[in-house]
């Protein structure tokens, strides 16, 4: 299962806020797409952060390839991270290099690194000589995190049978200011990563505009005669246009991000009904819960928000879903709904 780029693959992007463990569960559950993303992890919060810092790796084991997403600049937590996602028994590790994020961003991590690209080839050759040494026998010892740590990856462990091939892959954009997509792609090609996902802007665009598709394009050209498969990612909003995607500019997978936001029936091309999806909000409420107990509730509101429309005073819901802190509160406002629409 860690080769999962095998075949033409549409997936689930990595999103920050977004793809916490519950969503990947219900996407996992409702949508089957061929690979999970988590959100990104600083490996510098690996090594001085709280242990609620750890909360984007908690994960449910599924026969769905998940990939932990980081990202940082220290090299040495780099070792550390690397270490983690191998410890906890996750399909492979993916570096981000596409974060337009200011405070990512302005620091050098991130889309910053598209500036930096010696340094961006010292990440990548990190990673993969920590996962050759992890085959040989490297492990994270007792004085390099916190007891409490220790225990949080053992109740928090994947149990996979094998390690075999554990894919380094790295997810970035299409240039800093404007385009410089040849001459970056063939600095990460030098790295020989398992896999590249490129959203087609630029950090400066952030999330306007249009995704540049032929951009994209200019990346499969280089790395055709290597082992590197190339992703696209922005703006699709349906498995058939992914599927258009991939056959047009001769990708190896796209993933979908924004519009798997409170749809996670795209994956199979479903159009849900207003009580699929009320029904499917109030199953990631108790799977939020459930999974991250001590996560903070309200990051779920957003959620509600994407759930909640095509009904009868929908926005009045949305109001009062704004407001929740709790399973029984969401159960609470939506089971009248419920009951509404299954009558319908």
């Amino acid at each position: 299962m860690a080769d999962w780029c095998n075949k033409k693959v549409i997936g689930l992007s990595p999103m920050d806020g977004v793809t916490d463990a519950s969503f990947r569960a219900i996407i996992d559950k409702y949508g089957s797409p061929d690979v999970l993303f988590t959100e990104f992890l600083s490996v510098e919060a690996i090594v001085n952060g709280s242990i609620n810092a750890l909360l984007p790796f908690v994960c449910e084991k599924s026969k769905t390839p998940t990939i932990a997403q980081v990202y940082g600049l220290d090299l040495p937590s780099y070792v550390l991270a690397t270490l983690l996602v191998l410890e906890l028994g996750f399909d492979g590790i993916d570096i981000n290099m596409g974060c337009p994020a200011k405070s990512i961003a302005h620091r050098g991590a991130g889309a910053g690194l598209i500036q930096n690209p010696s340094h961006a080839k010292q990440i990548i050759k990190t990673v993969q000589t920590t996962v050759l040494d992890w085959k040989n026998g490297l492990r994270l010892k007792p004085d390099q995190l916190k007891p409490t740590k220790f225990e949080w990856i053992k109740r928090n462990r994947i149990k996979r049978s094998e390690i075999g091939n554990f894919p380094v892959s790295v997810k970035t954009r299409i240039g800093y200011d404007t385009s410089t997509i040849e001459s970056w792609m063939s600095q990460l090609l030098e790295c020989e990563p398992y896999a590249i996902t490129i959203h087609g802007r630029t950090l400066k665009q952030m999330y306007k505009d249009k995704s540049d598709w032929n951009e994209i394009y200019k990346a499969v050209v280089l790395a055709k005669n290597s082992k590197t498969k190339i992703l696209g990612n922005g703006d699709i909003k349906s498995v058939k246009e992914a599927s258009v995607k991939i056959k047009k500019y001769e990708l190896d997978g796209v993933l979908i991000g924004r519009a798997s936001m409170g749809n996670p029936w795209i994956f199979k091309s479903i159009v849900p009904t207003a009580y699929m999806r009320l029904t499917v909000a109030l199953e990631h409420a108790r799977l939020f819960e459930k999974l991250t107990p001590s996560g903070n509730f309200q990051s779920l509101r957003k959620h509600f928000a994407w759930y909640s429309k095509g009904f009868d005073h929908a926005a009045s819901v949305r109001d009062k879903l704004m407001h929740v802190n709790s399973y029984n509160e969401v159960k609470t406002i939506l089971d009248p709904y419920l009951l509404l629409l299954k009558e319908e």
